[in-house]
């Protein structure tokens, strides 16, 4: 039996953000079972210094440094025809490291983490890929297409069309086709015509993120609202703006003692001036999100475009804490009614306003969310049906969710 080569997009080490969090399980579940090799790029300088951590996982670890700036590889991507999020992620040396791994190493199993990595795949391989879309980025940038007008509008519209062709092609290549939940899977199986189209869900460390563990805990003398995320993330700083200016001012003025927490690292300048208004603070980066999370009232994620499993949402129903999510945020993710959601500002608001107002079902709920993701949500669960792809054929792979 030969070995995997993981490609990755991002380092999936320290897994300290969503794409790194689920990037390392599967790295880990996978080497548990054959050799595996890494073969990623990095984007923050701390993850280039810190590599002995994969060294338990990745029997050889090549990382390259991502460097390119958004304003050339559009430029790229205009002048040769190409989506931005392709050009944004070419580099001649990675594509040469692919090269002499798979003529040295015998390689049955070729591990796609994202769908930018996908151009480093050899035209006629022998290996068995396996493409990770994780989210269908193409639904994305339509999406954002729709929402903006001008010339931003139409390059998020012509990324939209250019990755959707590109996607399709990606999944006549592939052996399984991999989506986060089930309604994403289904949204690329309907859109593209696919087979072969599977959801393999996050997971949750229980153990790390419980309220009974040993972190920093934080006195909170307020009322406390707290969001968390990679704060240069454009769905994020979109879901705190829309609460600072929608939500929020409906919230102080029943409860005028409630701070929100915008807690996560890499704050852009438009994210560090929401701290400018009433009842706003702003972290950037903490050593424990647990800390933020135990002392909240109530956990907010009021994304507006969100797709797949909000890691966010499954670490604050880890902790027991009370979650109000808008709809997209909690659309993929099984929380058993244990979540409260809305679909307006003024929806969002009032469910907030019914927890603090009556912190006795906040803890109630807290409770029932921590059960129903120690029931649903371990790694070793989610991660399960790709014991399939390594043993047996793709056709015997149950979907998540069914009996494995």
């Amino acid at each position: 039996m030969g070995g995997i080569l993981f490609l990755a997009h991002r380092v999936p080490y320290p897994p300290d953000r969503g794409d790194k969090i689920r990037g390392f399980n599967i790295l880990k579940f996978l080497s548990a079972r054959q050799r595996v090799h890494l073969i990623a790029f990095a984007d923050d300088e701390r993850d280039m210094e810190d590599k002995s951590g994969l060294a338990e996982y990745a029997g050889s670890r090549s990382i390259f440094w991502r460097s390119k700036s958004q304003v050339v590889a559009a430029v790229q991507a205009l002048l040769r025809r190409r989506p931005v999020s392709l050009t944004a992620f070419e580099n001649r040396p990675l594509q040469e490291a692919v090269d002499a791994l798979l003529a040295e190493h015998a390689i049955d199993t070729i591990y796609v983490f994202s769908s930018q990595m996908a151009q480093y795949l050899p035209a006629n391989t022998k290996a068995r890929v396996i493409m990770d879309f994780v989210d269908m980025d193409s639904a994305k940038f339509a999406a954002y297409g729709k929402a903006q007008r001008g010339p931003m509008g139409w390059m998020m519209r012509r990324e939209g069309r250019l990755l959707a062709a590109y996607e399709r092609g990606v999944a006549r290549q592939a052996a399984a086709s991999l989506f986060v939940s089930e309604a994403e899977a289904d949204l690329f199986q309907d859109q593209t015509g696919a087979d072969r189209v599977f959801a393999v869900e996050n997971g949750i460390d229980t153990e790390f993120f419980d309220p009974a563990a040993t972190f920093e805990r934080r006195q909170a003398d307020v009322q406390l609202l707290v969001f968390t995320g990679q704060m240069d993330y454009r769905p994020n700083i979109e879901a705190v703006t829309w609460f600072v200016e929608a939500i929020l001012p409906h919230v102080l003025i029943e409860f005028p003692r409630a701070r929100f927490a915008i807690v996560g690292r890499a704050p852009t300048d438009a994210v560090k001036a929401l701290a400018q208004r009433p009842g706003v603070i702003v972290t950037g980066e903490v050593a424990d999100v647990r800390g933020w999370l135990a002392a909240a009232s109530v956990v907010v994620a009021p994304l507006k475009l969100a797709r797949g499993v909000q890691n966010k949402v499954l670490e604050a129903m880890a902790m027991a804490r009370p979650v109000v999510a808008s709809a997209p945020a909690a659309e993929g993710i099984d929380h058993g009614d244990t979540i409260r959601v809305g679909e307006t500002a003024g929806e969002i608001a009032r469910q907030i306003g019914m927890l603090l107002a009556s912190p006795e079902i906040g803890e109630m709920l807290g409770g029932k969310a921590r059960a129903q993701v120690r029931k649903r949500y371990s790694w070793d669960a989610r991660l399960a049906p790709l014991d399939a792809i390594i043993g047996t054929h793709v056709e015997d792979w149950p979907r998540a969710g069914a009996s494995a």
